[in-house]
């Protein structure tokens, strides 16, 4: 009897640890790298994902923040990502995290290659979705990369583009009215909306945290809203 039920118990471990879910796609933010997402990997491992479920590609300039932008070859590592993990989900869907820059970069990749369908779940956390004050007002102001058309000025012909788009088939958005980045001059909003606030989003958890604490600090709750 008690061969019998070790048995079983082996079997139902198994079972658990070969659970059929989403692969998720975690990207970080401008001059950030994949361990900027180490606390939602450890989340995500804890709750029984595997490591080949979990895709944390690294992009753009690590020491230039105003050469990177939403265009070029601060795509290609990004696409990649999104694509490998829909081809090797279990479920053919996919679950996207993003942080600030990150978020609207996954956001872009996502539209240009028509993956909205595949997106079960997108989060974007301190995302700059309606552009940054700091950044000045597109075509004003906007000397770097980051802050340029493809960048984060707000109204840039990148940052308009992103107010019709789907991005999956629910966005929620994780913010602070504390953000530096978001918030850095003071206001964080643009046309009465946070900026950090994705277009079609149907939900959004507020944190009292700065821009890079909201990434380090909410695993549980992003690992929750892709449940």
């Amino acid at each position: 009897m008690k061969l019998i039920f070790a048995a079983f118990a082996l079997v139902a471990c198994a079972s658990a640890h070969s659970a059929c879910v989403d692969s998720v796609v975690l990207v970080h933010g401008n001059t950030g790298n994949p361990s900027d997402f180490n606390n939602t990997y450890n989340e995500l491992i804890y709750r029984g994902y595997s490591a080949n479920q979990i895709f944390r590609p690294s992009w753009g300039s690590k020491t230039c923040a105003a050469c990177n932008d939403h265009f070029g070859s601060e795509e290609t590592p990004v696409a990649s990502a999104l694509t490998q993990a829909k081809a090797t989900s279990c479920t053919g869907k996919i679950d996207v995290i993003g942080h600030s820059m990150g978020a609207t970069l996954a956001a872009r990749q996502i539209g240009r290659l028509g993956l909205a369908s595949a997106v079960h779940t997108f989060v974007g956390i301190a995302g700059g979705f309606r552009g940054l004050w700091s950044c000045g007002t597109y075509p004003f102001n906007v000397a770097t990369s980051t802050c340029g058309a493809w960048g984060l000025s707000v109204n840039s012909p990148f940052v308009s583009s992103l107010q019709t788009q789907v991005f999956g088939q629910r966005s929620y958005s994780i913010k602070s009215w504390s953000d530096q980045v978001v918030c850095a001059t003071g206001i964080c909003t643009v046309g009465g909306v946070h900026s950090s606030t994705v277009p079609g989003e149907i939900g959004s958890s507020t944190f009292i945290l700065g821009h890079f604490g909201l990434l380090s600090g909410t695993p549980i709750t992003q690992v929750n809203l892709i449940q």
